[in-house]
């Protein structure tokens, strides 16, 4: 075979030498012509120069996916694949011929350089590496060589962050690319992304962003190095391996010559280099970029075209066939040819091929693109499926097409969603542009480039979105235009510059948006500073004249003005003196600085004043002397609560005069403390508690601020957490007292009904409440109801108080009390004994019971008795000896609160001393003895035996 190069002209060279240029001006020079183009991408664009040039009605769009075909169309553009095998043009153009060694596409390239002609005129365009093998093969082919229009130069490795301005960034992943266009739009305001993946839609709006300067970076796969013009000054490799599909390999020099090449446009210098993770070429592979000069292709890709139809197994064997010409070897089967194989072992397709056309339409379905990327067997199951829709129906099913298109019809998602979705529908766009496929291929032409367009235009969106922040850009494109940048800040605080957010302004500081950071920050930040200087100074002035109620302070000692963080309070001189730290960037100037403190300080002593009045008129009286201006200064000091035991002395030494004084000033004389009532209150003791934590570094103590919220439910105890720091129960106006905390004041209240029952004597008038023979007392409901405790807190809260209990026999005690025969006992509740319904009994005992009789039996006597469980002692309390309250105190170790955690002789087995009625009468205690409980006969009347009946009639 052999094959002349008369009337072709090869046009080589270096990328940046005009040839696809001259192929268009030669083109139009001619009355028809076709041109090819290795991607589609590159196809639309030189569509779109020629139809400026000759206008849209002379000039047809021809690729796998689309198909514009004017009637008088003069001129037709296509993918390579795409080209006619024979053609009546007068010109025909072959763009990028060195694929013709490519191991995917290069047997098509092949073909069409070794048999397709122009009437008149031919070029075949490419890299100066085609010039040895294409002139050995074609004979009188004449050979143009086109030096680059520009200088190229390595500029070695640099980080990404500080790539020049028009840099393009190549990687071989998409993965790294939106890695690398991430990374890019943090640091450098954004960049646009180029992949042969997407579509021209996409492709060309993302183009655009970096054409009109939106952006300065373009990251991008080797597609940018197929002929896109662009206008770049550099090219960084970020990886120096790609997969071709067959293998991972690095780049040949060829490749790396066609990508770098890119850099520079007409005669503007380019340069290029590595970044990221590449390592930096070596010298002897630089001088060879720069000089243009690789390795020479020396063997095309080939497959036979004389393709034998008669059968499946003839078709198969013909692809086999061996090229004869020197230059030439068998391509490795490509996706159509892989597909073919498969299909050819089903028996659900191969029944249909038994015809020579039915083989050849299945050979023409075999050649749709593998666009999703998926395994051979699912490919070739969409082929299957239409093969056989077009051998059995004529074309391929309207409604399975419908329901296919309806479900990629979506333009949610993100861009890996709608990028899959774009990868599909360009096999729908491949299927109607096949019009022997189709029933009414028009329709479907229309509608799969709608939502083609529909989802490119929503991926254009989501990648500039995802890597393009506009604000940046904006900002960056003013200033190389030298620009003034204007600043202006919002009634709330937000700051713009250029009319994009670049940060918010809280109280006097200024806070960055982060997204707004990179290598013009510096700028937007000096721009940002005129306009800080000038709302520093009228915030100032409208802190300085706002009233008290513009102030807050938080639980933190945060100052807030207006909502804003404006100071801090820190330790200071004295507790109730807090100092003020302003809240404000450095720029601040330092009169509107004073300002701002001056201010603050005075809400701080007005707040402090008013919450604390009871305290602070106190802390500034002049009329107390004395012992009783030490006591005051001791109130001060521990704001409003001091244990009376600490400052008994005292308390004793200042008479009834001093007393008083001290007393119109706030302070209670109590039982157990010498405190000020006003401060019991959610107010004064949150301010009280932050005051303190704020002078000894209280803020990271446990139970800060818990404790506030017992007092501000109106909790008149509550049981205490172990864990937390216990001045904080002090300084919320609550006494530790081992597993519980009692409000001061409710305490004193206790007082009050403990006293008298301490100070009465059996014949002295009517018994208190409490009272039970003058040295002791017992607890009744009324203290349980003010302390809201049970009968073991009461125990609990009284030992740390001081007392000591002696457990006595409840029968003793009722005896005891019975012999008071006057009003106060016969109104009062009698001694603290538990009991608990007989209905409660039976239930517990039988809780099956069902019968209603039964039932009604319980409750008629429930109604007539109340049962007493076993017996418990009573607790007789009397006040512990100063050697008991020293063991105590040591013992607690509870802030000096007294919490003994002495013995307890309460429940079975243990003693306790049972009192003769008369011994009491006279005062005198009686000998300690084990309690024994008698057995008593039952009363066969009594309710007792008739619920005992009942409960063994039950049980049968």
């Amino acid at each position: 075979m052999v094959v002349s190069g008369r009337g072709v002209t090869a046009v080589l060279g270096p990328t940046n030498t005009g040839k696809t240029h001259y192929a268009i001006e030669r083109m139009i020079a001619h009355k028809s012509g076709v041109i090819g183009l290795p991607l589609r991408l590159l196809a639309r664009e030189v569509y779109q120069r020629l139809i400026k040039r000759v206008g849209e009605g002379k000039v047809a769009l021809v690729t796998g996916e689309e198909k514009i075909s004017p009637p008088n169309a003069a001129y037709t553009v296509c993918t390579v694949e795409a080209m006619p095998r024979t053609t009546n043009a007068a010109f025909v153009a072959i763009d990028e011929v060195q694929l013709a060694s490519d191991l995917e596409r290069g047997h098509v390239f092949t073909d069409r350089i070794l048999h397709l002609r122009g009437t008149e005129e031919t070029l075949l365009l490419g890299s100066d590496i085609m010039r040895n093998v294409l002139s050995r093969m074609m004979p009188g082919l004449y050979v143009i060589e086109r030096p680059r229009l520009s200088r190229l130069e390595y500029s070695g490795s640099r980080k990404i962050s500080r790539l020049q301005r028009r840099s393009a960034v190549v990687a071989f992943s998409a993965n790294e690319v939106y890695a690398i266009a991430e990374l890019i739009r943090r640091q450098r305001g954004g960049a646009a992304v180029v992949l042969g993946a997407l579509s021209p839609r996409t492709r060309n709006a993302q183009v655009e962003l970096y054409q009109n300067g939106d952006v300065d970076y373009l990251v991008a796969t080797d597609a940018i190095g197929m002929g896109l013009n662009l206008d770049v000054d550099h090219v960084a490799f970020a990886q120096d391996h790609k997969f071709d599909g067959f293998q991972y390999r690095p780049l040949n020099l060829a490749e790396l010559g066609q990508i770098a090449g890119r850099a520079g446009r007409h005669t503007t210098d380019g340069t290029f280099g590595v970044t990221g993770h590449a390592v930096p070429l070596n010298e002897e592979t630089v001088e060879r970029l720069e000089a243009h000069v690789f390795e020479p292709v020396k063997i095309l890709q080939w497959r036979n075209q004389q393709l034998d139809f008669s059968s499946l197994s003839n078709l198969v064997s013909s692809l086999e066939r061996t090229p004869v010409i020197n230059g030439l070897t068998k391509a490795v089967p490509s996706v159509d040819q892989r597909a073919l194989e498969f299909l050819s072992r089903d028996d659900d397709v191969t029944k249909y091929t038994n015809s020579a056309s039915r083989v050849k339409t299945l050979w023409e379905v075999c050649a749709l693109p593998d666009y999703r990327g998926v395994a051979p067997a699912q490919h070739g199951e969409l082929i299957s499926t239409i093969f056989q829709d077009l051998v059995i129906k004529g074309s391929v099913d309207e409604d399975y097409l419908a329901k296919q298109l309806r479900l990629l019809d979506k333009t949610d998602g993100e861009i890996d969603t709608l990028s899959a979705r774009i990868s599909q529908i360009r096999t729908w766009t491949y299927v109607s542009n096949h019009p022997a496929w189709l029933a009414n291929p028009q329709h479907w032409q229309e509608k799969t480039r709608e939502i083609e367009d529909r989802l490119s235009d929503a991926l254009h969106e989501r990648l500039t979105k995802r890597f393009v922040d506009r604000r940046t850009s904006v900002l960056m494109k003013r200033l190389r235009e030298k620009a003034m940048l204007e600043a202006e800040i919002s009634v709330n605080g937000d700051m713009f510059v250029e009319g994009h957010h670049v940060g918010q302004l809280n109280g006097f500081r200024f806070v960055p948006d982060k997204s707004a950071e990179g290598l013009d920050a510096k700028a937007v930040m000096a721009a940002s500073q005129s306009a800080l200087v000038i709302e520093f100074e009228a915030r100032a002035a409208r802190l300085h004249a706002g009233a008290n109620g513009d102030f807050a302070i938080g639980n933190d000692g945060t100052i807030r003005w207006n909502g804003e963080p404006v100071g801090k309070l820190t330790k200071g001189d004295h507790i109730m003196k807090p100092k003020v730290i302003i809240l404000a960037d450095d720029q601040i100037a330092e009169n509107v600085r004073d300002l701002v403190i001056a201010r603050i300080e005075r809400f701080i002593n007005h707040h402090i004043a008013t919450v604390l009045k009871p305290l602070d008129e106190l802390s500034r009286a002049d009329d107390i002397e004395g012992l009783g201006r030490g006591l005051a200064f001791q109130i001060v000091e521990a704001l409003g609560v001091l244990f009376r035991r600490d400052v008994h002395e005292t308390v004793k030494s200042i008479d009834q005069s001093e007393r008083g004084i001290l007393r119109r000033y706030g302070i209670r004389f109590g039982a157990y403390h010498i405190f000020m009532p006003a401060l019991l209150k959610p107010a004064p003791a949150e301010l009280i508690t932050l005051l303190w934590a704020i002078s000894n570094d209280g803020f990271e103590k446990a139970g800060f601020g818990e404790v506030i919220a017992g007092l501000a439910a109106g909790r008149t105890s509550m049981q205490t957490d172990q864990s937390f720091e216990r001045e904080f129960y002090r300084l919320a106006g609550f006494r530790f007292l081992g597993k519980r905390a009692v409000r001061i004041d409710i305490l004193e209240r206790l007082a009050d009904l403990i006293r008298p029952a301490l100070s009465w004597n059996p014949g002295d008038g009517p018994r208190p409440e409490a009272g039970y023979d003058g040295k002791t007392f017992i607890s009744t409901p009324s203290m349980l109801s003010i302390l809201g405790a049970t009968a073991e807190d009461i125990e609990e809260i009284l030992k740390g108080l001081g007392y000591r209990a002696e457990p006595i026999a409840a029968e003793v005690v009722e005896e005891h009390l019975a012999g008071f025969k006057d009003d106060a006992e016969a109104k009062s509740d009698g001694p603290v004994v538990e009991v608990v319904s007989t209905k409660q009994i039976v239930k517990d005992a039988e809780p099956s019971v069902k019968a209603d009789e039964d039932k009604d039996a319980v409750a008629k006597v429930d109604e007539a008795v109340e049962v007493e469980e076993e017996p418990k002692p009573v607790l007789l309390w009397r006040p512990a000896s100063r050697q008991e309250r020293t063991r105590g105190r040591g013992k607690s170790g509870a802030q000096g609160d007294g919490a003994n955690k002495g013995r307890s002789n309460r429940g079975g087995g243990k003693k306790f001393t049972k009192h003769n009625k008369n011994n009491h009468n006279k005062g005198k205690q009686g000998n300690s003895a084990k309690f024994v409980k008698k057995d008593k006969p039952l009363d066969p009347d009594s309710p007792f035996a008739k619920l005992a009946a009942l409960k063994d009639q039950m049980k049968t």
